[in-house]
């Protein structure tokens, strides 16, 4: 007899938005599907091309551990396949895609014993913040944070008329090693500078005025100590600008760079790319928009 399967489509995000550290992100029109096969015996299979990957198979157990606890439902075998477009590593949020994709699949085959915000929780405790998952689960820009224990976000949609043009570079950066490098104090002005730019990003997002983007997204928190694993950033964002985008940032730890634009994207696209190929660095340029559905259960 066949097995229930749900297959779900998981879109990539971007993170931080430059001051906006663990706290801003959008959800992207890049996506990972994630299917899941309810098994007759108890084991835990991945089917993809990651099937040999241990820490892909560690990723795995962990998030269907964590759904099973949070959920109370008997755990059960499954197999499961992740396939996409969202590379493994560069900040476009593929370990939440991989982790929430199975969450909320296994939420859907077992009869959504889970409502959205505790789905958000599970997957917050497997990444530790929320700043890719609440975007990536709910769609749109996202603010979000942990305050008090409980998770607290709000949402806006985001036209198509806002590109966000991405450069991949053909090498990882790692988030662990991206994270050490970050100081344990920073000055109160720093602190100021980054607060007074992340409330105007999210008043912009939120009422759609988004020229007013302009010269907001310097950070003092994270990306000048990320530079020493990308030194390219501030030349790649700058050639993105200059060919006509509003701003641009670190794509979440790295090493994908994004700028924002509401025009010329393939000369922006063009202009970034260049400065890695100086470099002799390749690089792959995506133009994408905002995917404001979030995660969604594919249908047949």
């Amino acid at each position: 007899m066949r097995k229930p399967s749900v297959t779900v489509r998981v879109p990539a995000t971007t993170a931080n938005l430059g001051p906006g550290f663990d706290t801003l992100g959008v959800a992207l029109k890049l996506h990972n599907q994630i299917s899941i096969r309810e098994t007759d015996n108890s084991t835990i299979e991945r089917v993809d091309a990651m099937r040999g990957d241990a820490g892909a198979l560690a990723m795995t157990r962990e998030a269907m551990d964590a759904f099973f606890r949070r959920s109370k439902v008997k755990p059960h075998g499954a197999q499961v396949e992740v396939k996409g477009d969202v590379p493994t590593t560069g900040g476009l949020g593929s370990s939440v895609t991989v982790r929430l994709g199975i969450v909320f699949a296994l939420n859907e085959l077992d009869g959504r014993p889970l409502s959205d915000t505790a789905l958000l929780e599970v997957v917050t405790e497997l990444e530790h913040h929320p700043d890719n998952a609440a975007p990536a689960l709910f769609g749109g820009f996202v603010v979000s944070g942990v305050v008090g224990g409980t998770i607290r976000y709000r949402r806006f949609n985001v036209p198509p008329s806002l590109k966000f043009v991405v450069c991949v570079p053909d090498f990882p950066v790692s988030t662990e090693k991206a994270r050490a490098l970050l100081p344990k104090q920073v000055s109160i002005s720093d602190a100021v500078d980054n607060m007074k730019r992340v409330a105007l990003i999210t008043s912009i997002f939120a009422t759609g005025d988004y020229s007013l983007l302009r010269g907001l997204f310097d950070d003092k928190l994270h990306q000048p100590y990320r530079k020493k694993l990308i030194p390219m950033l501030d030349d790649v964002i700058n050639a993105g600008v200059e060919a006509g985008a509003l701003a641009g940032w670190l794509s979440g730890s790295g090493s994908s760079i994004m700028c924002i634009t509401e025009q010329k994207e393939k000369a922006v696209a063009e202009a970034m790319a260049n400065v890695f190929a100086k470099q002799q660095i390749r690089s792959d340029p995506h133009v994408l928009v905002a995917d404001n559905d979030g995660t969604r259960v594919k249908r047949a």
